[in-house]
């Protein structure tokens, strides 16, 4: 199956919202058709009625990211499974206009579904397209983006599974927040660690001289002066 494809739906949905920044991409009828993409089928039957129950399976599949982001597997899982029992499919061969060198049909699995409109197609395969990448790949590959505000969903196919970013635009921008939060901490750590200033002039002076800054003449002369004789 194209299993990549079909999981892609998932994410391209739940990506026409951005939460934190106020803006929603899925408003009209021509959006919900953009969404489809080449599914001419599905955009055919697109009606304003979708937009409505579209951005409902956007939030329910926003979970599933979500519940995955966090390290609940198991909620993640029921949540899919959820939408798995409400927008079932049927597996089916296919063979569309793709030929092998022999001149055959390029004979491959695809989802079908029979269901009542058009976004209950779409939930139906992009529900059906998680699953498969969830169990192949695991549920750590479902990601939410890690830089602020930016809360976009993400497929990691890293080999590594390091992905934290939906994109290299949102990597880059929490790396250069990082380095300046590195920058502060360190401008900050230098000033509490800088020597203290020289005390004050008069922090310094000896008893001597506070004696004389009190009197006018110091302690010694005063003590020593001998007395006038009137002869």
């Amino acid at each position: 199956m194209e299993l990549a494809y079909y999981s892609d739906l998932a994410v391209r949905l739940v990506n026409s919202e951005e939460p934190a920044r106020g803006t929603d991409a899925l408003t009209s009828v021509d959006a919900v058709r953009t969404l489809f993409g080449e599914s001419q089928q599905a955009t055919r039957r697109a009606t304003d009625a979708d937009v409505t129950r579209l951005r409902s399976v956007r939030a329910r599949l926003r979970a599933v990211f979500e519940a995955a982001a966090d390290g609940d597997e198991v909620l993640a899982v029921d949540l899919l499974n959820a939408l798995l029992i409400e927008f079932p499919v049927s597996p089916q061969i296919s063979g569309h206009e793709l030929r092998d060198e022999d001149g055959r049909p390029n004979w491959h699995m695809h989802i079908a579904d029979y269901a009542a409109n058009a976004s209950a197609g779409f939930a139906a395969t992009a529900s059906m397209g998680l699953a498969f990448h969830l169990t192949e790949l695991g549920a750590d590959r479902l990601g939410i983006c890690e830089a602020p505000p930016c809360r976009n969903a993400y497929l990691d196919t890293s080999t590594n599974r390091s992905r934290r970013y939906c994109s290299d635009r949102c990597a880059t921008r929490a790396n250069v927040a990082a380095y300046r939060a590195r920058k502060r901490l360190d401008a900050g750590r230098s000033a509490d660690s800088a020597p203290a200033a020289d005390p004050a002039p008069a922090a310094r002076a000896t008893p001597l001289a506070r004696d004389r800054d009190r009197t006018g003449r110091t302690a010694d002369t005063a003590h020593d002066s001998s007395p006038v004789i009137d002869r």
